[in-house]
């Protein structure tokens, strides 16, 4: 058996960290700010993404956001971890599922650079079969090359495999990977888009899934 989870707003809550890095860069250049709240909707298909969305309409040139892109980068390296925690009950899950002998991996859009260091800092006792995100020439979610991928590594077939998440890019990712798919309540957005996409079961807590996988 295998799970694969998103990252960002499913075992880490983020979105402070990444509010305030992507603020001070808009500040850095005299580019207006955004509440916390309105970056649960900025993030969850990168972080180029999340810079665009960011941005005023009229400043979306490619020039443009790849300065921003690249300074906001640079300071989240330096503070993705001021703030950032997992979620009530995350870490016991992960451990009782290890334990069990279920495979974990974790597929997300964040920056693959990114990546390694918050694994290694907030789950330094899980062995994660694999840990991806966003790789040159390959496709965001919800494309879903990022499972294919952790699916070989894993050798495990789809029906196999569940995937958790928090957001509708995540449940159409599992639809197009064919995955079973799990949405999470606690991380950024909320039942209905998770209903609308698709998912197969909702949960509100952690612990839910091991009744679920086990």
């Amino acid at each position: 058996m295998l799970v694969i989870f998103d990252l960002d707003g499913t075992l880490l809550n983020t979105l402070e960290d990444l509010c305030n890095s992507c603020n001070h860069t808009l500040a850095s250049y005299g580019f207006p700010t955004h509440s916390l709240y309105s970056y649960r909707y900025f993030v969850g298909d990168g972080m180029r993404k999340l810079i665009e969305r960011s941005l005023p309409e009229d400043k979306r040139t490619v020039d443009t956001m790849e300065r921003v892109y690249s300074d906001f980068l640079s300071y989240y390296q330096e503070h993705k971890m001021d703030k950032t925690a997992p979620y009530a009950g995350i870490r016991q899950t992960l451990e009782i599922l290890q334990a069990k002998g279920v495979k974990i991996a974790v597929a997300s859009n964040k920056a693959h650079e990114a990546m390694d260091a918050l694994m290694r800092h907030y789950f330094p006792s899980i062995q994660f079969t694999a840990v991806f995100g966003k790789r040159p020439n390959v496709p965001v979610k919800p494309d879903p090359s990022i499972i294919f991928d952790i699916l070989h590594i894993a050798k495990t077939p789809q029906k196999e495999a569940w995937y958790v998440g928090d957001t509708a890019t995540d449940m159409l990712t599992a639809s197009n990977a064919g995955l079973r798919k799990i949405g999470v309540l606690w991380g950024f957005r909320n039942r209905i888009e998770l209903e609308q996409a698709g998912a197969d079961i909702i949960i509100s807590d952690p612990k839910e899934l091991l009744t679920i996988v086990l």
